[in-house]
């Protein structure tokens, strides 16, 4: 019978079985590392990859017309002096827009009927794709590149141009309009006319 005054001592496992518990628990710890790393693979893959393989081709397709959409407001072509149409000296018209959640800059533009249009597009945040009512047009917004596109209008008219890409939440208010004026109506308008459609 052990003395009352005598201490039991408790066993500790031996090094081998500690040694082992450690292996379990750092293999668990690189599972779960390994699962979450498939994980966000998978989510980038998803999601994300597709609008960089697209902008990549934008990036193919268009050549250097890059633009730092976090800056468009602050300097370069996208400024907002210089949104909205402008007579070329070749006689044809350049038209300048921003795309962003959810609208488009400027919300309306004049353009001459009958007179050769050079569109250039941008987007601030996501892909958009603004669509021109009554005609087959669609122009891909694609952030950090410049997707420029030729249109004519042959007579008069408005168009609708809503964004047929989902873009978030407020994506069913994203429109804007475009009108197309006869040519010696759209020469007799200001800048700000042309740009905010104030054709009173």
């Amino acid at each position: 019978m052990p003395d009352s005054n005598s201490k039991i001592a408790l066993a500790s496992p031996p090094a081998e079985e500690q040694y082992a518990g450690e292996v379990k628990s750092s293999a668990r710890k690189m599972i779960r590392v390994a699962l979450i790393s498939i994980t966000l693979v998978c989510v980038w893959l998803t999601v994300r990859f597709p609008f960089q393989a697209e902008s990549g081709l934008e990036y193919l397709l268009n050549g250097p017309n890059s633009v730092n959409p976090q800056t468009l407001h602050l300097r370069g072509e996208f400024v907002e002096s210089n949104l909205g149409s402008t007579e070329d000296a070749g006689g044809g018209v350049t038209v300048r827009m921003i795309a962003e959640q959810y609208l488009f800059v400027p919300q309306c533009v004049v353009v001459p009927a009958g007179v050769p249009i050079r569109f250039r597009i941008t987007s601030a945040d996501v892909v958009h794709k603004l669509t021109i009512s009554g005609t087959e047009d669609e122009i891909k917004a694609v952030p950090g590149y410049v997707v420029e596109t030729r249109l004519q209008f042959a007579r008069a008219g408005q168009y609708e141009m809503p964004c047929h890409e989902f873009c978030g939440p407020g994506h069913y208010t994203m429109r804007s309009r475009l009108i197309a004026v006869p040519p010696e109506a759209f020469r007799n308008l200001s800048r700000e006319a042309r740009r905010d459609c104030a054709l009173r």
